[in-house]
């Protein structure tokens, strides 16, 4: 699961026994002769300059390929911050994913954190789109144009915020944004989950109640991402367990942003 409410910057050490890939000195044998090796600790430095601190680290487990697979590393600058009117106060935060085998180029998603609830969201607009960086021919310029390209993108997650804080949704519309929701992490097993869609937005704080559409998707985002709802499947009753993977949090993450904006 996605750290992002974490506001103290990781040293290189404590980042190094959550993600020891981020140190990998070396590409994997089956890197082709155009691989250009940059290790991500590099760009932990050169982030730094720019003023991003890294907040959380991760790395998919693997038995083969060990130092070489794919890892996380979410970044926030405390200088940057969304001041909303109602004291829903949001840090942006950018995420990198990258991988030492050559599968992956760097890649820089937008996040949001609301302080409101310690609540990570990941932005998905068409405005706002991944951006990557090639493991060839990389130097500090074009990732301080990246950062600068995506700090200036801003506005149009405010925008999009904003959007969602404005339309109202009847008790139908939200229950019907639950249900796609609910798709989007269970995929072709929904058919056979049996579920009360009014426990998914239904809130668990005072600061998250409200019918407008920025309030229901922090809701059930929430919970499809923290797990812990009933439900049942076939004839058996469970319990939705937390999305520990980063890679399903980051795809869980970006699909339910992408759904509401639907619905605006």
């Amino acid at each position: 699961m996605l750290d992002l409410q974490n506001t103290q910057f990781l040293t290189k050490a404590e980042i190094k026994e959550r993600a020891a890939s981020v140190f990998t000195t070396q590409g994997a044998e089956s890197t082709s002769d155009k691989y250009t090796h940059i290790p991500t600790d590099r760009i932990i430095d050169d982030m730094q300059l720019l003023g991003w601190g890294v907040v959380d680290a991760k790395q998919v487990k693997a038995r083969k390929g060990i130092g070489y697979q794919k890892h996380l590393l979410v970044f926030r600058n405390n200088d940057v911050v969304i001041n909303g009117e109602d004291g829903d106060t949001v840090f942006p935060q950018i995420l990198l994913t990258n991988s030492h085998d050559g599968k992956n180029a760097f890649t820089f998603t937008a996040g949001l954190f609301r302080m409101v609830c310690e609540n990570g969201l990941v932005v998905s607009t068409k405005e706002f789109e991944n951006v990557k960086i090639r493991h060839m021919g990389y130097d500090f310029e074009t990732l301080q144009e990246t950062i600068k390209m995506m700090v200036e993108k801003l506005p149009l997650t405010v925008e999009a915020m904003n959007t969602l804080r404005q339309t109202e949704l009847s008790q139908e519309q939200a229950l019907a944004f639950a249900k796609e929701a609910l798709e989007v992490r269970f995929g072709a097993d929904t058919n056979n989950i049996q579920i009360n869609l009014q426990d998914l937005i239904t809130p668990t704080r005072y600061e998250d109640k409200g019918s407008d559409l920025w309030s229901v998707f922090n809701v059930v985002q929430e919970k499809l991402i923290d797990g812990g709802f009933q439900y049942a499947y076939g004839s058996k009753l469970r319990k939705a367990r937390r999305i520990k993977n980063f890679k399903q949090d980051l795809e869980l993450n970006t699909k339910l942003f992408d759904l509401a904006l639907q619905y605006a």
